[in-house]
């Protein structure tokens, strides 16, 4: 007798092992939301020294945690694969023992090792990528061996992108005092790409048109994204709200409160995501630029970051402010009365952003985030972005404030907000039923299923 679809369904399953990281594990954890509500079987090996909440939203997902001393240091890669070499075996041993075909391992595109293991196990491998596709595009030159680095010469001129000056380039190619042994990692990437049988990146066609065409040529592109919840997309997924992931305890109510109080569009949310350190002088730039912008902001300040506000800060902007230590960032984004997003440009946080229409006011502190901000201003147009002082290399309050006007008001904010809907309305359309994103996540499952 022929089994149906969903029994076969229930005998496949693929292993996801993402870097334990927001914005690595979330794009993970809400593809594997995907791929369950398709019908797959997903077993999530998170690999990480700190124990952290994760509760998917589709029963078809496993969680298994290692507890390893992993710390983020030159070595950090080699540890951590040094767990999979033996962690990946266990669980495929496992899992075939319990009835079920592993038929794939879903990881992390800066872990390229994982595809040799899994080969050897006979299985497939497709690694995710969790930087945007034009900042592949710069790594894979590097990794060719195409661009000089450090970078002195610019414009950059690089197939498929603008001209690129020095800082618009990810901080890894032009800092190799701070960045040497990362930049190796990120060049590493392309090692044997052409080898996985899926290559995803969290994009979708037509974001990042011209350079997906450009790198389709050398491997199997697959775009995936946005890879965000399907509550603030398609609302095709039961209960797909949240990532199911939280790093920090969320203020929740105290936010909702807050926001419901506020009319539309005159709030500034402001957050540099879960890793981004800033000195003391920075944060009281920040500080002195949202007050003195006059609007209504909410502030992530993680707790380890509190001492560095400037004394009695909270107290003076009681009346226009809110300072919060964590918070659900799609879910505050969702919200009416948020009129732009000051952000760090981690491509997680850009492409929620663009996904749910709400203006940036881009302040790129290193990695791809510099990348990022480049196409947030002068590519997408959807944000401006700020201008270091020269000297002190701060962002100083005077051009906070100048750019969150900017993209609160006047004609240029109108323009803005109307690049914003229109990129809202695209990425709705590619997750939807019949989107390229949405067809390219079914090809997959009906591969993997077969």
């Amino acid at each position: 007798m022929k089994m149906g679809s969903q029994e076969r369904a229930a005998e496949t399953q693929i292993i996801a092992i993402p870097l334990p990281y927001q914005g690595h594990l979330s794009p993970v954890l809400q593809l594997s939301n995907r791929l369950a509500s398709k019908g797959l079987k997903v077993t999530l090996l998170v690999i990480s020294k700190t124990q952290m909440t994760i509760s998917p939203n589709n029963t078809s997902i496993n969680v298994e945690f290692v507890s390893e001393d992993i710390e983020g240091n030159d070595e950090y890669f080699q540890k951590f694969l040094g767990t999979v070499s033996w962690k990946l075996p266990e669980t495929v041993a496992k899992l075939t023992n319990s009835g079920y075909r592993v038929s794939c391992v879903l990881y992390d595109s800066l872990l390229p090792e994982v595809l040799e293991i899994a080969k050897k196990l006979g299985i497939g491998g497709a690694p995710l990528f969790t930087m945007s596709c034009f900042v592949s595009k710069i790594f894979e030159t590097a990794y060719q061996g195409k661009l000089n680095v450090p970078i002195e010469k610019t414009p950059v001129l690089i197939d498929g992108l603008p001209p690129l000056d020095i800082f618009d380039l990810p901080s890894f190619l032009f800092d190799l005092v701070n960045y040497k042994t990362s930049l190796k990692f990120l060049r590493n990437q392309f090692m044997n790409i052409s080898d996985a049988d899926w290559v995803f990146f969290n994009t979708f066609d037509t974001l990042e048109n011209e350079v997906l065409k450009l790198m389709e040529s050398q491997c199997k592109i697959t775009t995936v994204g946005p890879t965000i919840p399907s509550l603030y997309l398609d609302r095709r997924i039961e209960n797909n709200k949240d990532y199911g992931l939280s790093l920090f305890k969320p203020e929740i109510e105290s936010c909702k409160k807050w926001l419901d109080s506020r009319e539309t569009r005159s709030v500034v949310y402001v957050s540099y995501g879960s890793i981004t350190v800033m000195s003391e002088k920075q944060m009281e730039e920040i500080a002195n630029g949202l007050k003195n912008s006059n609007y209504y902001f909410l502030w992530v300040v993680r707790e380890s970051e509190v001492k560095t506000l400037p004394s009695n800060f909270m107290e003076e902007t009681s009346e226009k402010g809110l300072v919060v230590s964590w918070c659900h960032q799609l879910e505050v984004m969702s919200y009416k009365s948020i009129g732009c997003f000051v952000t760090h440009c981690g491509w997680n946080s850009t492409i929620e952003a663009l996904s749910l229409g709400v203006p940036m006011v881009g302040m790129p502190q290193w990695a791809d985030q510099t990348t990022n901000a480049k196409f947030i201003a002068d590519v997408w147009e959807v944000g401006v972005r700020v201008k270091i002082d020269d000297e002190e290399r701060i962002v100083k309050e005077e051009e906070i404030e100048r750019c969150i006007k900017e993209v609160m008001e006047g004609e240029k904010a109108k323009y803005i907000r109307m690049n914003s809907e229109k990129w809202k309305k695209l990425a709705k359309e590619a997750i939807d039923v019949g989107g390229t994103s949405d067809m390219n996540i079914q090809k997959f499952v009906t591969k993997m299923m077969l």
